[in-house]
């Protein structure tokens, strides 16, 4: 009898690895493959042309350009930690808040033509994101459609902007309505830290970068909603019931049952969001490659403008390996705190 149960999990243990194979081999060529020659390469001066063989190894040298010594190399990679750190602080809340309130709306039971709604709203999400940027790039031409809307909405007082031109920090451009410049301001905010001055770090993101936040915001909340509304389906009717006859009003209803019930799919979200946020790359290439005056240069820009076009495929993995360990370290942070005591 022992024996025949060996067996039978012995079967089971060969039929799991069977049903498990295709995607293994899948997850072994496609990433963990790549990511084993990227950390070699990160170690290398390879050019990405010649043959890899001919590569040799530099040790730290990639990694000290971008993180120790003075020089374009590293202004450039805190650049665009910068601005792409901006672009997550923008975009994710947004994303998120803007998703689960689209989700409570089309969840309710009394909403009429749900399925428009929400086919709708996710159709962004699945639109090509190229063929999105080449859009945008018209409606924020200064005599499209944005600066005509809000010269409507503002009785013809809003002077209009070359949003994908302008290189100025939003917060730069608050800060100087105070009197608050470079020139002026206190010295500290000429003081150089990490290869740019202060002044450079609180300068927000700038008016072009907000521009495709704005739109990045607009075409990933149907994908964060559809998430929220799985699981706004999922919660038991008979929990709100029990709110209602204790007498609970909707937004202590939604504060006190919904917001704690969803706290699993809440970090699902900003771990989402984050992720892509820290790796965007498409939005950058099409409407502004890195411009104006770097001000939309990021981290994915920095390793394809590095890997491909500057023909330094060394440096550009090393940008990887720290974009990757930047993101890890942040889904950490995030999972302490906003998920940890969230599980599925």
């Amino acid at each position: 009898m022992a024996a025949g149960i060996k067996e039978q999990d012995r079967q089971d243990g060969v039929a799991g690895w069977l049903f498990m194979s295709p995607a293994l081999v899948i997850f072994i060529i496609f990433l963990f493959i790549p990511i084993v020659f990227a950390v070699y390469f990160s170690f290398t001066d390879w050019n990405g042309i010649s043959p890899p063989g001919e590569a040799n190894l530099v040790g730290l040298e990639n990694y000290r350009a971008v993180l120790v010594e003075d020089g374009i190399r590293q202004s450039d990679f805190f650049k665009a930690l910068k601005n792409t750190t901006y672009f997550a602080l923008g975009v994710v809340p947004a994303q998120t808040i803007l998703a689960l309130v689209l989700a409570v709306v089309v969840n309710q039971r009394l909403l009429k033509f749900k399925n428009f709604f929400r086919t709708a709203y996710y159709f962004p999400s699945i639109t090509s994101s190229v063929a999105i940027s080449l859009i945008f790039l018209f409606l924020y031409q200064k005599s499209g459609l944005v600066n005509s809307l809000l010269s409507t909405l503002t009785f013809g007082n809003w002077e209009p902007l070359a949003w994908m031109a302008d290189p100025r920090g939003v917060f730069h451009i608050v800060l100087e309505n105070f009197g608050i410049t470079l020139r002026e301001g206190p010295e500290f905010l000429r003081t150089e830290v990490l290869g740019l001055t202060v002044w450079d770090w609180i300068s927000g993101p700038s008016v072009a970068l907000a521009a495709i936040m704005i739109m990045n915001t607009w075409t990933t909340i149907g994908t964060m909603m559809i998430i929220f509304l799985a699981a706004l389906q999922d919660i038991p009717g008979q929990v709100y019931e029990a709110a209602q006859m204790d007498g609970a009003t909707a937004w202590p209803t939604f504060r006190r049952i919904t917001v704690p019930l969803l706290r699993p799919s809440i970090f699902f979200v900003v771990t989402l969001g984050l992720i892509g946020t820290y790796q965007v790359f498409d939005q950058v290439y099409v409407m502004s490659s890195g411009g104006p005056a770097k001000t939309t240069l990021t981290m994915a820009w920095m390793v394809y403008r590095n890997g491909f076009r500057n023909s330094e495929m060394g440096l550009g993995a090393a940008i990887a390996i720290l974009l990757f360990i930047i993101i890890f370290i942040l889904t950490m942070i995030q999972r302490r705190i906003t998920g940890s005591e969230a599980s599925y």
